[in-house]
């Protein structure tokens, strides 16, 4: 009589690395950490502000980096826990640790005096935790598939919240660029800073979008819209980026207030395209 093979000699289930999904995370990883080096070379009490610039730059392009990871893996079924962790692991230095140190560079170093610098940091590392609690909150409720990693997120996701900071910093930069100081805008993106805390880790529910991909099919509309944004943003690139950017993500954080006494209609139609071809095909 053969007998059965025991789970010991059973091949240990092997790790799963998807390239291309994980290649665009590892741009996102680049990104960050370009942006805190260009940080570090900014010399503000000089008032140059060009290496600034060039890190919010890298921020935003992270931002562009961590919004086609994702759905690059779903679209080709690679969706793996190894992508999930190194996708946080790459979002804590582009959107948690870039930022942090960015507002403290150019706001808080300074704002309380030379005998409470230790408070500028302090305020700069709260961004930092929450942010890390919101990724880790999000990978525990993506590994048990609870609410808040689905469809919606739970608190508002730290890619946007980078994205806010550093378009607004950006844009108070253009504001103030022949004075070359921020002026009284300076401790704007503190103020916000220390909001966008409380933001990742509160339960108000955010759309993921993640419905959007290159199956998904859409209304007449909506394809114009896209059209007409497309063609505006290689018209008006400089304005986009200065003006429009930070009314972008200003808009996203305000709609999770706004979104819970908006009709089911009104949410459907702004939040979902008729994917079902799609989700048909997927079953």
């Amino acid at each position: 009589m053969i007998n059965p093979i025991s789970s010991s000699d059973a091949e240990p289930p092997k790790l799963k690395i998807y390239f291309l999904p994980n290649l665009l995370t590892a741009g996102n990883l680049f990104c960050g950490f370009v942006a805190l080096t260009k940080i570090v070379e900014a010399d503000i009490a000089a008032g140059d502000y060009g290496p600034i610039k060039v890190a919010l730059g890298f921020i935003l392009l992270a931002c562009i980096f961590d919004l086609f990871d994702g759905r690059v893996a779903r679209m080709g079924g690679q969706d793996s826990p190894f992508g999930r962790e190194f996708d946080s692991l790459a979002d804590l230095i582009s959107f948690g640790a870039a930022p942090a140190f960015l507002v403290h560079r150019i706001v808080l170093k300074d704002a309380f005096g030379p005998e409470y610098t230790e408070l500028g940091w302090f305020i700069a590392s709260v961004y930092l935790i929450c942010g890390a609690f919101r990724l880790a909150r999000f990978n525990c409720l993506s590994a048990i598939n609870l609410p808040g990693a689905g469809k919606d997120f739970l608190g508002f996701p730290i890619p946007s919240a980078a994205g806010l900071v550093a378009s607004l910093t950006l844009f108070i930069i253009k504001l103030n660029e022949n004075e070359r100081t921020l002026g009284h805008w300076r401790y704007l993106p503190a103020v916000v800073l220390v909001f966008l805390s409380a933001m990742m880790v509160s339960q108000v529910r955010y759309p993921s979008f993640k419905s959007l991909g290159l199956r998904s099919t859409t209304t007449f509309l909506k394809v114009i819209s896209g059209a007409l944004f497309l063609g505006l943003l290689l018209v008006l690139r400089e304005k986009i980026i200065y003006y429009v950017l930070p009314l972008f993500f200003t808009g996203y954080l305000l709609y999770g207030f706004v979104r819970p006494h908006l009709s089911r209609a009104w949410r459907r139609e702004i939040e979902e395209d008729d994917d079902g071809d799609s989700e048909a095909a997927a079953s």
